[in-house]
């Protein structure tokens, strides 16, 4: 029997020497088992479409006898490869498989084994879970944990190790909001709730009722986001599903609302989503930026100035308040707005009254205000630059919009969305985003949030090849890369020397070459070796076509000078 907390995980470099490509017949091997490289992607749309076709339960079942039966191929290499190492060592090639095998990051946090007497009980965290990243991608986030194949994995792996059924649950999940998932495994008739969990393993037929389904529909029908005449807001993160939330609520009421946040979260489309669902969706929506006005002209522009109240007024002009009568004006940047002015929008506030500049005479007014700052008014009011009573009326219904960097379930359908927006707006074809690409936007802090991100998606597409997905140096040029794992001659895995190497260092430098020196000559090499076939030596390089022939004509030029 082993101790309750295991050593760390043995050198996994006799799994990886049995890892073979084998190129010119189309196979990889992996002890004599063929293997597959497939898209987690295409796993993903497989996973999608058993959803929508034959329902989340059977999807669920159906997913995790899958990854039974792989594990217990696994679990046939254990005793095979380390058949004189310890218990242990000899259970680690399941977990150790698991990963090289990309699926999940294991790391095992206690672990106890007696095959001999059938006991096990095993604790092990997961982190970068595939199934986690396809799913939340395809569905946002959980309620109940996703990771189907991979239990499935652990269980079928456990118990071929194991000889008796030995089953896992999954105890915390990624996808439910956690930071790692978790699984838990004991030998079946430990488990108090054994004839459940063996009857997920059980073959049956996938016969789903119609009326199920139906029902999935209109749950999904019941949840559709806030909109305005741009389409849907988007988003699926618990920090955007509260603040939607809210918006909601407020739309059917007359009441005042405060939208708070960063500058570039999207505070303006929130504004424009609330009044697209409130009552006075039919009558104007004006939107005036306070900071943009000059101090001396701004309460004309809202409240209107009669003929001759100051030069250059022959005439009498309506407010914005008056435009939007029987509408929604949003007021964005309210804490730059003046303090006398700040005076006049209380008094709409609180009356619905507005008095143009230079007039005496009052005019009622049907608007509702939202109004939006990424200004702390409290310390406004502190510092004296806001009314603290303006800030109280104001502040009776507040609803926070989220940074970007709060709603990471957000940024893939974002970016989605904004994809086919510049596609249609450029006139190009772009398929998505590379795996990469999507990792580096879900790691990047996104100082200027949902504005950033759409300026980030526009030149992409615009960098983008045609007919090629839109690749992470496209989106973020200047992102330093990790070096790669490769496949070498002989079919093993062996991670490339970075480009900044030392060696590389000194030779350039020894050689007296500049960087453009270095770039001209790396061109020119990879252009040489492919025989002159620019597609050639563009793929050598990492580039595309049209990426070199720029390049290749950068050369040139310096040639010349």
């Amino acid at each position: 029997m082993t101790g309750q907390t295991p050593p760390p995980l043995p050198p996994d470099a006799d799994l990886r020497r049995m890892v073979h490509f084998s190129a010119g017949d189309g196979r990889i091997w992996l002890a004599g088992q063929r293997m597959l490289l497939v898209h987690a992607a295409a796993l993903g749309e497989l996973r999608r479409e058993l959803m929508g076709t034959i329902g989340r339960e059977q999807t669920r079942r159906l997913l995790m006898r899958a990854g039974y039966s792989s594990g217990e191929r696994d679990a046939r290499l254990a005793r095979q490869v380390r058949g004189d190492a310890s218990v242990l060592d000899m259970f680690a090639v399941g977990p150790q498989l698991h990963m090289l095998e990309g699926a999940v990051q294991v790391t095992p946090e206690s672990c106890e084994i007696d095959v001999a007497a059938g006991r096990f009980h095993g604790v092990f965290r997961w982190d970068h879970s595939w199934e986690v990243e396809t799913h939340v991608r395809n569905f946002g986030p959980q309620s109940e944990p996703v990771c189907w194949m991979l239990l499935g994995y652990a269980s079928g792996y456990t118990s071929a190790f194991m000889g008796r059924p030995t089953l896992f649950k999954e105890v915390a999940c990624a996808a439910c909001g956690q930071p790692n998932c978790r699984i838990e495994g004991r030998v079946l008739p430990d488990w108090p709730d054994a004839e459940v969990m063996a009857r997920d393993y059980a073959e049956d037929s996938m016969i789903v009722r119609l009326e199920d389904l139906q029902s999935q529909v209109d749950t999904l029908r019941s949840t559709l986001q806030p909109a305005d005449e741009l389409g849907p807001l988007i988003g699926r993160s618990k920090a955007f599903d509260a603040a939607a939330l809210l918006l909601r609520k407020a739309a059917a009421t007359q009441v005042t609302v405060l939208l708070t946040g960063e500058t570039g979260v999207g505070k303006e489309r929130f504004a424009r989503a609330l009044h697209a669902m409130s009552p006075r969706a039919g009558k104007a929506f004006v939107a005036v930026n306070c900071a943009a006005l000059p101090a001396d002209l701004i309460e004309s522009e809202l409240f209107g100035a009669e003929k001759g109240a100051f030069t250059g007024a022959g005439a009498a002009r309506p407010g914005r308040f008056e435009r939007a009568d029987g509408g929604t004006l949003m007021l964005d940047e309210l804490g730059e707005l003046p303090l006398t002015a700040q005076a006049k929008l209380l008094r709409v506030l609180q009356q619905g009254e507005i008095e143009r500049l230079g007039g005496t005479q009052t005019r009622k007014v049907d608007v509702r205000v939202v109004a939006a700052t990424n200004v702390d008014l409290q310390a406004a009011v502190a510092s004296g630059r806001f009314r603290s009573d303006l800030m109280y009326r104001l502040n009776v219904y507040p609803i926070r919009i989220p940074p970007l960097r709060e709603r990471a379930d957000d940024i893939e359908p974002l970016a989605a969305h904004l994809l086919a927006r510049f596609c249609a707006l450029h006139g190009k074809s772009v398929p998505g985003f590379t795996d990469r690409a999507l990792d580096a936007m879900r790691g990047y802090p996104w100082p200027g949030n949902v504005r950033e991100l759409e300026n980030l998606i526009e030149r992409g597409v615009i960098l983008a090849s045609p007919g090629e997905p839109v690749d992470v140096h496209e989106l973020f040029p200047t992102l330093p890369g990790q070096p790669p794992v490769t496949v070498n001659a002989a079919g093993e895995l062996v991670r490339s020397a970075p480009s900044g190497s030392p060696a590389l260092y000194d030779e350039m430098i020894g050689r007296g070459l500049s960087l453009d020196g270095l770039e001209d000559a790396l061109i020119q090499e990879a252009v040489a070796r492919a025989g002159g076939n620019l597609a050639a030596a563009a793929r050598a390089l990492g580039l595309t076509r049209p990426q070199l022939s720029y390049r290749l004509q950068r050369v040139r030029d310096r040639a010349k000078e």
